[in-house]
């Protein structure tokens, strides 16, 4: 049956009953886990051309070159060179013209608890094709060894399976990462897809699928659109993080960031170093009634790549997970800016699990590295109230804890805000956006005003007559904005 779902045995036996698919193993860290299903399920030869495992640190130096890092996204790279041109020098001129070759290679540490490695295949979806090529970053999360070598051998198998079959459906591909097993046992924080097997796919949508597919809580991809892992952003790194829906982005939303990272660079234990920021969505700000609009969240992607920043996708619904999974890669402090209307996700006791420790185990979690939380005031449009920590109402009982996080100044208000943007809201400048009311265009950042009209982003049309264009849906707009 065509859509019928295959174990890794049947797997790797289809891939070695294919008579065109023929290339080269490389596994370094973990033993030749992947290279062992082919052999295990029968018929290998007419699919394994080479195994090698360069397991000596020298050995692989000699092979691959030198290298700082030999669990890295570089190592991986290096290997999948050199060995699929190994490949083709020996193989192409007798087997080329009926041959799509393929080279698999890995490289991994496996640890008594979290293990973690590189993982990829450059391969040609048809013989004689130009190479494409597949790779991701994996953590492992049994705990014992063999079980991580068993995993990571499972997770081999059907990545090469969903370049040689599911190439043309991407999330489909993504999906299958999992099969025999499950995101207790392994997580894919990171994947990228390149070359003609792939074309038109856009590696921001993959980080979204990856965190849609619960095959890891968060994926971030650079200014440029490159998916990266996060130790290679954040490691032995201060941080800054805006989190929001960013639809659209506007001068309000850069305010709270920039004088939020004002205070932030002040602080002493930074000693200068400037902080990687990173503007967070969560699936929570991209999903309407209607789900993920994948076009939508590329909209909000684009501009903030235009503004130059780092987006992260998650699934952090609370803000001390966020904290914690950011300190599994840093120990250096983070900065959080935030309106102060959203001081209310931070102290509602609610939002935290009892089998995290409640309200003062998920404030552990949050202010660990330590964190700090800088906080812009909000206006009540209704009442003209002014909002800011100095006057937020706390709860009574948590009046002597909030006092204490204020008092040492994990707790900031910001002071230094433009005024002027306070009653500005993205939901109306949204609206005008998509009714063609010009005064958006004083509401968002400049180098964002061209590029929104030049791709129509946000539903704009140009400016029509007034009263011919339809206001947004309520189904687009119900999430709910936490800093402007």
């Amino acid at each position: 049956m065509p859509n019928e779902k295959l174990d890794t045995r049947q797997k790797a036996r289809q891939i070695n009953q294919d008579a065109k698919r023929y290339g080269t193993f490389a596994e370094i860290g973990a033993g030749q886990e992947v290279a062992r299903w082919f052999f295990r399920v029968g018929g290998a030869a007419r699919t394994v051309a080479k195994t090698i495992s360069a397991y000596d640190m020298a050995v692989s130096d000699a092979i691959y070159g030198p290298t700082e890092r030999y669990v890295s996204r570089a190592r991986l790279k290096a290997m999948l060179d050199y060995e699929y041109d190994l490949l083709l020098e020996r193989l192409e001129s007798k087997l080329g013209d009926k041959t799509a070759f393929f080279v698999f290679a890995n490289t991994v540490a496996t640890r008594k608890e979290r293990g973690d490695g590189w993982m990829g295949i450059r391969f040609q979806d048809q013989p004689g094709a130009d190479p494409s090529e597949l790779y991701l970053h994996v953590r492992m999360l049994d705990k014992e060894n063999v079980r991580q070598q068993e995993a990571l051998g499972i997770l081999g198998v059907n990545l090469l399976y969903g370049a040689c079959y599911l190439h043309r459906d991407p999330p489909a591909l993504i999906r299958s990462l999992l099969d025999d097993l499950t995101w207790e046992r392994i997580e894919v924080d990171m994947i990228h897809f390149a070359g003609p097997g792939f074309a038109g796919v856009d590696n921001r949508l993959m980080a979204l699928q990856l965190v849609r597919g619960d095959l890891t809580e968060a994926a971030m991809f650079t200014a440029h659109g490159e998916a990266v892992q996060w130790a290679e952003v954040l490691y032995n790194k201060p941080v800054m993080v805006l989190r929001g829906s960013f639809r659209p982005v506007t001068k309000a939303t850069l305010d709270v960031l920039e004088r939020g990272l004002e205070q932030f660079v002040r602080e002493p234990d930074l000693q200068g170093e400037s902080p990687v920021v990173l503007m967070e969505m969560t699936l929570r700000h991209l999903t309407t009634a209607g789900g993920v609009d994948e076009t939508d969240f590329l909209h909000r992607a684009d501009t903030l790549q235009a503004l130059g920043q780092t987006v992260l996708v998650s699934n952090f619904r609370r803000f001390h997970r966020l904290a914690a999974y950011l300190s599994r890669y840093t120990k250096r402090p983070l900065g959080i800016a935030l309106g102060a209307s959203n001081l209310q996700e931070i102290l509602d006791e609610s939002f935290y699990n009892e089998s995290e420790g409640g309200l003062l185990g998920g404030l552990g979690q949050l202010f660990k590295n330590p964190a700090r939380l800088y906080v812009y005031p909000h206006l009540d449009l209704e009442s003209g109230l002014l909002m800011t920590v100095e006057n937020y109402p706390v709860p009574p009982r948590l009046k002597h804890l909030y006092a204490h996080l204020v008092e040492n100044r994990y707790i900031q208000a910001i002071s230094n805000y433009r005024s002027e943007l306070l009653p500005l809201r993205r939901r109306d400048v949204l609206a005008r956006i998509q009714a063609g009311d010009p005064a958006w265009e004083e509401q968002v950042p400049p180098p964002l005003v061209e590029l929104i009209k030049r791709r129509h982003l946000f539903g704009w049309q140009g400016n029509p007559q007034a009263g011919t264009a339809s206001p947004p849906s309520p189904s687009r707009l119900e999430v709910q904005e936490p800093n402007r």
